[in-house]
C-alpha cells in the first residue's frame, strides 16, 4: 500500500484522538514521531516505545526530556492491505506503545490482543 507522509500523519492523529480516553487519558510527557523506517531499515518493526515505563520511574522533574513512541510509516503500509486495514493496525500499534509507557509487557499486551 502506498500513503504520502502528510495523509499518514493526519490518519495517525485521527486514529490517535479517537483512542478510548481510559488509554491516553495518563499519558504525560510522551511525544509520537512518524519515521519511515527503524534503525536497521527492516520493514519488520511497526512501533517503538522508548523511556522508563511508569512502573520503573520515580517523579518527573523539570526539564524532562519526553519518552518516545515511534511509528513507522513505511512497515506499516508494507504490512496493511487498505486503508481500513492501516488504521486498524496503527490503532494496535499505538496502544501497544503506550501500553510499554503504562508497563505492560509483550506477554500481556498479547494476552490482551494488542501484540
Amino acid at each position: 500500500m502506498e500513503m504520502d507522509p502528510d495523509t499518514f500523519d493526519t490518519l495517525v492523529n485521527d486514529v490517535f484522538e479517537a483512542l478510548p480516553e481510559e488509554v491516553t487519558e495518563g499519558l504525560e510527557n510522551v511525544a509520537i514521531a512518524i519515521e519511515d523506517l527503524p534503525e536497521d531499515g527492516s520493514l519488520d518493526l511497526l512501533g517503538l516505545y522508548h523511556g522508563v515505563d511508569l512502573t520503573e520511574r520515580g517523579q518527573y522533574g523539570f526539564g524532562e526530556m519526553p519518552d518516545l513512541i515511534s511509528l513507522y510509516r513505511l512497515p506499516l503500509l508494507n504490512y496493511c492491505e487498505d486503508e481500513d486495514d492501516l488504521r486498524e493496525q496503527v490503532r494496535i500499534t499505538l496502544v501497544h506503545e503506550i501500553g510499554h509507557y503504562y508497563g505492560i509487557d509483550d506477554e500481556e499486551l498479547h494476552r490482551l490482543g494488542w501484540g
